[in-house]
């Protein structure tokens, strides 16, 4: 995980990418650009971060990406590469080892399938949160998240399996996990109660070298989150 401070309007472009490498723009506590670090680690593929301060994004980094969004790829080439799935894809297609999608067209479309079913899925973390920020009843909101999350146990307890595709992680694990990282932080574990296959995966996970080595801890987590619901996200905290 990069150390690296933030980059914010006015600050000076970074150098090219080295060749043999590619760059990834991240935001340290981003779920989205989570997901491309956990796949540059898992397959193990040599790259730097530079992270940007996405409440006052640089003017260089708005011309290679003009959505001004994380994660976003480079190229030695100048090749640029954004959305969080594209990324992910395109990585596991140029970097043959440690392949996370299957070969299999069939077996990828599941995930996809799955993926789309995910994104479904993502909108409760931010709505609750701040349904309750607001003083809101955010009691159905939490049945239909806990209802969603019984379908993904349910899945689970079907193919008797650790993974979602398996008995090994794969593309899809990775894609869900940030989310699921965060839940004790959005106070949403309890969305899980009663999906013991669910929780037995995020135990699983919880085991991956590449998980650990991409996460932070709770308090870290915490910090950060107070701040950014204050309107000022400390995209620096702990560096």
């Amino acid at each position: 995980m990069s150390s690296q401070k933030s980059f914010a309007k006015g600050s000076t472009a970074p150098g090219p990418v080295a060749q043999g490498s590619v760059r990834l723009y991240s935001m340290r506590f981003c779920p989205f650009a989570q997901r491309t670090r956990l796949v540059l680690t898992a397959k193990g593929i040599k790259h730097d971060i530079v992270n940007i301060n996405l409440k006052d994004k640089p003017d260089w980094f708005l011309e290679k990406n003009p959505l001004g969004l994380v994660p976003t790829l480079e190229t030695p080439s100048g090749q640029v590469i954004y959305e969080s799935l594209i990324t992910c894809e395109y990585l596991d297609e140029v970097y043959a080892n440690n392949k996370l999608l299957p070969a299999d067209p069939y077996e990828k479309a599941q995930q996809k399938m799955m993926l789309e079913h995910f994104s479904k899925v993502t909108p409760y973390f931010y709505k609750i949160p701040m349904g309750r920020r607001n003083g809101d009843d955010v009691s159905a909101l939490e049945g239909e998240l806990k209802e969603k999350l019984s379908k993904s146990n349910q899945h689970l307890e079907k193919t008797k399996s650790n993974f979602f595709a398996g008995n090994s992680i794969t593309m899809i694990d990775y894609m869900m996990w940030p989310w699921f990282e965060r839940l004790e932080l959005l106070e949403l574990k309890h969305c899980m109660d009663g999906s013991p296959a669910l929780q037995k995966w995020t135990e699983c996970m919880l085991e991956d070298p590449t998980v650990k080595d991409t996460k932070h801890s709770l308090d870290t987590y915490k910090a950060f989150y107070k701040t950014y619901m204050e309107g000022k996200p400390n995209y620096d905290y702990g560096l």
